[in-house]
């Protein structure tokens, strides 16, 4: 039987569900389509990040025997659809069976749910089985719940697949070393250096199209060096496991001025492309503990980063989509102000982050949380356009990733589902975490007036605007006290600083 079998641009493995058992007479799909490229106004180097590596991936597949139709973004008769795509090329091949692998995006799975109904052909769509929890296997552990707390469903698949464990218990004693994992950057330490990587023929030919094509996205081209191949993405992983793992832990909610990447791993876009499996990373990861060359506390939180969290959060938009898109618990509804597209704000830690988020498509997860998605939850903008922002300015956005963490942790616009708290924090914690208060415009300890940081009226300002929200939470229970031991004029002075800041952003 005569197979066309199709690959999407996340699903670069050569294990993916859609070419098991592969046969010559087989052609294998890939697509480029302006649907796409343009649903949300990707950033050019993830664009470039997606483009370059699907078209090494055909050639890889081509050297490896098999046949491929790849369709190329400025095609004639290009459709700019999968569907319209898969039309055309069941026309072409006169395939017996269409073999595909289920889609990441919600979206695109309701696209392909259609397609047995507008082609003459047996339509077989696959699991992905690249991940350690099946769709399943998360409705199977959420069933029940009142909420979903990612702590809960990582231990189970600590047990389930055996990674950091002896015997029956968790090795070292503890689930988890997140209370060890939160130092800041010693001012005199010096950074890793990270294996970066230079495009090659086939990558510039890609930044070309993408600057000509896309010449109003957010960011620029010129410091592209993402891993585009199964063997760049290798590479990465060996420099991450040997140079910046034993200090992952220490170190992961550190932030430092023109140091974007620090020990972080740098995988989340190979992993989310396909060039990388989960297993193989946190195999990895595991045999470097074994080793001693890392730490346990290291080791530990990086496998919690994808055993833990991105099986979560899968899990989560899956059972939750299509109404998960429209979450805003806390009423919500300030603009996304204009800095988040340009960087071009007083407020310095804004600035960093989001200046290193135009120059490299990346900034890590806690920049993300407690800097771009702190600001955003304070100042009540609305969740769909700060998550929006989030899928169109990273490297490793992706919809069934990013919503999750944007409306679940970064702006609680779920209510409560996925975290106990909303991630609320004032200048101190900035402050602590990193060294962006140092010649900021702002005073870090100012808390009201002239040139006080604004994220100090902002956070008590939010308690107080979301009380009838917020206030039972147990874990808010101490700035609530404190919130009510002031008086009525004390209040006021903080909501009419954040008032007074948040009217005069644009």
């Amino acid at each position: 039987m005569k197979a066309l079998r199709i690959v999407l641009g996340d699903q670069l493995s050569r294990d993916i569900s859609a070419l098991d058992g592969i046969e010559a007479g087989d052609v294998v799909l890939m697509m480029e389509v302006a649907e796409e490229t343009t649903y949300v106004g990707h950033h050019k180097q993830k664009l470039v990040l997606f483009l370059a590596a699907m078209r090494h991936f055909a050639e890889e597949l081509r050297d490896k025997g098999h046949e491929v139709d790849y369709i190329r973004l400025t095609d004639a008769g290009n459709t700019g659809d999968f569907t319209g795509e898969v039309k055309r090329a069941v026309a072409r091949h006169k395939p017996d069976q269409l073999v595909g692998t289920e889609p990441g995006e919600w979206r695109v799975a309701r696209a392909m749910e259609g397609w047995d109904k507008v082609l003459d052909v047996e339509v077989e769509i696959r699991p992905d089985t690249r991940f350690f929890a099946s769709h399943q296997r998360f409705a199977d552990w959420a069933r029940g719940r009142k909420s979903w707390r990612m702590e809960h469903f990582y231990r189970e698949m600590r047990r389930e697949t055996g990674l950091l464990m002896q015997g029956d218990e968790p090795a070292g004693g503890d689930w988890n070393y997140d209370g060890d994992n939160r130092k800041p950057w010693p001012r005199r330490k010096p950074v890793p250096h990270r294996r970066r990587f230079r495009p090659d023929d086939i990558t510039r030919e890609v930044i070309d199209l993408v600057a000509d094509r896309f010449p109003d996205n957010i960011g620029g081209l010129d410091h592209f060096d993402w891993p585009v191949t199964r063997h760049e993405a290798l590479a990465a992983l060996r420099d991450f496991i040997e140079t910046a793992l034993p200090g992952f832990g220490d170190y992961q909610d550190a932030m430092k001025t023109g140091a974007p990447f620090l020990n972080h791993s740098l995988l989340s876009p190979a992993l989310n492309l396909g060039l990388l499996s989960p297993r193989e990373v946190c195999a990895r990861a595991e045999q470097a503990w074994q080793d001693g060359h890392a730490p346990l506390n290291a080791v530990e939180g990086f496998i919690r980063q994808i055993l833990g969290w991105r099986e979560y959060v899968r899990g989560v938009y899956w059972a939750k989509m299509p109404g998960y898109a429209a979450a805003d618990a806390l009423d919500a509804d300030r603009p996304l102000p204009a800095f988040y597209w340009t960087g071009k704000t007083d407020m310095a830690c804004l600035a960093h982050v989001i200046g290193d988020t135009i120059d490299h498509a990346y900034s890590h997860h806690i920049q993300r949380l407690m800097i771009t998605g702190n600001f955003a939850l304070l100042a009540g903008i609305r969740p769909r356009e700060i998550e929006r922002w989030y899928l169109e300015v990273y490297a490793d956005a992706l919809e069934w990733v990013e919503m999750p963490n944007t409306l679940g942790m970064a702006v609680f616009a779920d209510g409560g589902l996925m975290a106990s708290k909303p991630y609320a924090a004032s200048g101190s914690y900035i402050s602590k975490m990193s060294d962006f208060c140092t010649g900021c415009s702002y005073d870090v300890k100012k808390k009201t007036g002239e040139g006080a940081c604004p994220f100090n009226a902002l956070y008590w300002a939010f308690l107080d605007r979301n009380r009838k929200h917020l206030k039972g939470n147990p874990r808010l229970a101490m700035p609530y006290r404190t919130l009510d031991g002031w008086d009525a004029d004390r209040r006021e002075g903080y909501a009419a600083a954040a008032r007074h800041f948040l009217d005069g952003l644009d």
